[in-house]
């Protein structure tokens, strides 16, 4: 669980804290000193860091050869660097990583709602929410590279609802519910529909 405090200091303000918190719980990490090495699809197993300098000379070591994410928010670093000595301590400084992961992942978020049109029912968020940690994860949505791709500057108008807060949908299941035996004591109440008794006997 982020500290709220954090949040509210460091976390792109266009983005609800409960979504920071879900977006961080999806596709980040609770380790600020985290770093993870991806290369050809497939996982490359580094030494955990203990401290700022370890973690940044992991960054160092393989960025430009292979996808690093550090911090928080698991940052893609490299994005925009041309050279490994361009790389910043501030990737693993938990207020620094927060702020530009959650900056990021906002702009991220705005491609995936452009695509959808910018629908204004919250009943969407949690899918274009989905797409857009998916994406996160990959770099790609739609064949675009959202971490290179221009901000289309739109503001996320969808209502940003987290998964609990979504009474609509708990309305929904409970209109699909309607009609239906509740309980196994209740579909034995239910009556039957299509009459089975003669399966079986003597023509």
């Amino acid at each position: 669980m982020l500290d709220a405090a954090l949040i509210k200091e460091c976390a792109d303000p266009s983005l609800k804290p409960a979504i920071v918190e879900q977006f961080v719980a999806s596709a980040g990490s609770t380790d600020p000193l985290a770093v993870t090495v991806n290369s050809g699809g497939r996982l490359i197993l580094v030494p955990k860091a203990a401290s700022a300098d370890e973690a940044m000379a992991i960054v160092r070591q393989y960025a430009g050869q292979a996808v690093v994410r550090v911090g928080l928010t698991q940052f893609p670093a490299g994005v925009g660097i041309k050279e490994a000595s361009d790389l910043k301590p501030d990737l693993v400084d938990a207020c620094q990583n927060l702020r530009k992961g959650t900056a990021m992942f906002a702009k991220v978020l705005r491609i995936v709602a452009k695509w959808y049109g910018n629908p204004t029912s919250k009943d969407v968020f949690p899918q274009i929410f989905e797409d857009a940690v998916y994406a996160w994860r990959t770099g790609e949505f739609e064949g675009v590279s959202v971490f290179e791709a221009e901000d289309p500057g739109t503001p996320v108008e969808v209502p940003q609802q987290t998964r609990e807060e979504t009474p609509a949908e708990e309305e929904n299941a409970a209109k699909l519910g309607e009609g239906e035996p509740e309980t196994v004591q209740e579909v034995g109440r239910a009556g039957i529909r299509i009459d089975l008794s003669r399966i079986g006997g003597q023509p």
